[in-house]
This record gives structure tokens, sequence and C-alpha cells, in this order.
């Protein structure tokens, strides 16, 4: 029986779930139907009791401490702008890189429309010494910047930054870090405490496993995050003013319980298996995938624009064009002549883009997950070298 597809989108989301998602999924909706901290009846209790636990396991999964320092929202941007709207004030100065996702980049330049706050761009190459040049220059001309805010891994080039180390540089210069996991929670070891994370957003549908629509923030004891949303909060009813404290602070109106759930799942999965052990196996996809192209190029004299590389700590991920070819239609065609499932475009990185000089065609992204295997990936090279003999 031919195979339906081959799917190497998992930078967008993760397919397919572990079993334990689907099953807890299930449970959720036929034995948890109702609404948290909502009523004093027994489903809400146990609900309530249920999303506890998740929390827990987040705040174990990243050393959070606290697990009432871990607050849900939707996604990783949700998260974000949480973290950014309620650092930046009036002037601040703010420091990025050229490596970002839009859910950094517009939420920082829609307060820099806002509030006037100084945005910094670092080219991501030399990003330490750049880092530790900037802030020695605003520390000598009297200034400070307030918050760095930076993409753990880059989902167009799987490229890792070295969060411990740029944490050590923060906490020196009195500067809060921000940091986007949406690519590297449930992947790579992630310790807030030991990489001196101030504020960590994460999405739940990547390599967590958990459902589309849950996400979330975990705070370093002492930040204060300002409401973005008012509503409902199960606490302090008769006060007209939204909650600030943990979590109910962001988690205004109904949470997402089955999403929750499921990344509760999602993480019983990653530990029953093995952090490491699930960044060995993509790994090593992902460098099998960067072999197999290096030996096209060979044989078809370089036809093949690789943009990402064999990095030790990066994620799997290679983003590719061919030569004189559209992103798009090479994507197409893998789709429908292949059953091959990428992406191609500009993957909501723009400055990324600029940096490769792809943005104008943007790129085709092969994204690889726990359950990809070795013969998909030959698969694939296979049908790239059809394409290039097509062509």
């Amino acid at each position: 029986m031919e195979r339906e597809y081959y799917y190497f989108d998992n930078s967008a989301t993760s397919n397919p779930k572990p079993e334990i998602v689907y099953e807890r999924v299930n449970y959720a909706m036929r034995e948890l139907n109702s609404n948290p901290g909502r009523g004093g009846h027994r489903l809400a209790i146990k609900s309530a009791a249920e999303i506890y636990k998740v929390r827990e396991k987040v705040s174990k999964l990243f050393n959070v401490g606290n697990p009432l320092n871990v607050a849900f929202t939707n996604n990783s941007t949700t998260a974000l702008n949480f973290a950014i709207k309620s650092l930046i004030k009036q002037g601040d100065i703010v420091i990025t890189t050229e490596m970002e996702h839009n859910s950094i980049l517009r939420p920082i330049y829609t307060e820099k429309e806002r509030l006037n706050s100084d945005v910094r761009v670092l080219g991501i190459d030399n990003f330490l010494s750049d880092l530790k040049a900037l802030l020695e220059e605003l520390k000598n001309n009297g200034k400070k910047a307030k918050a760095l805010c930076v993409n753990h891994m880059s989902n167009v080039t799987g490229k890792s930054l070295d969060v411990e180390k740029i944490g050590e540089v923060c906490k020196n210069y009195e500067v809060k870090l921000i940091v986007d996991a949406s690519q590297s929670a449930g992947l790579i070891n992630i310790d807030m405490e030991k990489m001196n994370i101030d504020i960590l957003c994460f999405t739940g549908h990547k390599s967590l496993y958990a459902l589309q629509g849950i996400g979330g923030i975990c705070i370093k004891e002492g930040i204060k995050l300002k409401p973005l949303l008012s509503g409902g909060s199960g606490s302090q009813s008769t006060n007209l003013i939204h909650p600030t404290q943990m979590p109910e602070v962001v988690e205004g109106g109904t949470v997402n319980t089955p999403g929750i759930i499921s990344l509760g799942a999602g993480i019983d999965f990653i530990n029953s298996v093995g952090i490491d052990k699930i960044y060995e196996h993509e790994n090593s996809l992902k460098n099998l995938f960067l072999t197999l192209l290096k030996e096209l190029n060979d044989k078809y004299n370089n036809m093949i624009e690789i943009y990402s590389s064999y990095g030790e700590g990066d994620g799997p991920v290679v983003s590719i064009n061919i030569k004189g070819e559209s992103s798009s239609e090479i994507s197409q065609i893998l789709d429908e002549e292949f059953r091959i499932i990428t992406r191609s475009g500009l993957h909501c990185a723009p400055l990324m883009h600029k940096k490769n000089d792809t943005v104008e065609r943007g790129s085709v992204r092969f994204s690889f997950g726990y359950f990809n295997t070795k013969s998909d990936i030959r698969y694939a090279a296979e049908a790239l070298e059809k394409i290039i003999n097509e062509l």
C-alpha cells in the first residue's frame, strides 16, 4: 500500500503525536469536561487538580522552581507579547538578533512605535562578543539595556544559541533575558535557573507534542507581568481590576483544558524516551540529509543551495533552494509528485532571510521529528535528485 505522505514540517507542528497524547485528550474531553477554577463541584476540582499537575511537569522540565510561576497561553506568540509588553517601558533599550521570528520582532517594534523605545538588532555571527561590546558601550555612555529578546533556536536554519553564556552576560549587565523556546522546548535541555533566563516562552504543538492552541510563559521569581487581557479569573471576583499575580495575570477567561492535558502527556512521552535520545535521533536525521545533499551537489554542480549546517546542538532543520527555482514551486512538486510535506517561503523570520539573501524567494524547509526514519530521509534526497534531473 502506497504511503499517504512523508511529513517534514515538524518545525511548524509535530506530526504524528505520541499515542499517549491522543489518549489523554480523549480522557480530558470525556472525564474532565468542566470549567477548572470556576466551581466547587467535583468535576471542576478534578480538572483544576489535573491542570496543576501539568504546571508541575512544566516547572520541573524547565527548572522554573514554583509551579505557580507557570501560566498557560494559547501559543508562544501570546506569551512573548506578555513578556515584552510587560518589561519594556518608555525609552528603554531593547536588544534582539537577526535570527528572530516575527513573534519577537513584531511586539518589539510595536512597542518601539508606542513607547519610542530603542531597538538594537545584533548580527548572529559572533553574537556573544557583539553583545558584550554593545552592553559595554551602553554602560560607558550612561545608558542601560532593559531586555534581551532572543530565539533559542532558529526555525529557518536550526541554528541554536548558547543561552547559558548569554544568560551569564545578561546577569552581569543586569539585563532581563527573554527566551523564545518555540523550536527548542522538548528537544534541548532548558534550565531557567542555570541559564539565568528571566522569562521563558514556549508553544506546545512542536517538540512538546501537544495540541495546537496551547503554550505557556514561565517567569523567574520577582518578575512582574501586566495583564494584556482582562476578564474572568475564577478569583478576586469582587475586584473590578484584573488580578496581577501569577498565573491569573495571564490566564484571563477559560483555559484550554484539553490542550493543557495534551501538553502534560507530551512531557510524559519526552521523559519516558529521554530528551537526549530524542535529540540524538533527530540530529542524526539532519546530518544524514545534509550528507546526501552534499553528495547531490558533488554530482550536479552545486545545484542545491544549503542554509543549514552540521552544528552540534542545532535543531533538526535543513533549509534549501534549487538554483534558479522558486521555493514554492519546489515545495509544491515535492507535495504533489512525491507526497513530501515541507514548508516554503519566508517562515516569518524576515531578517534571517535577509542574511541568507532569500527574501525574494524564501527557502524550502525540511524539519525532522522523532517519528521520521532514515529511510524517509533517503526518499527525500531521491526525490530532490529526480526534480533536479527533470529541471
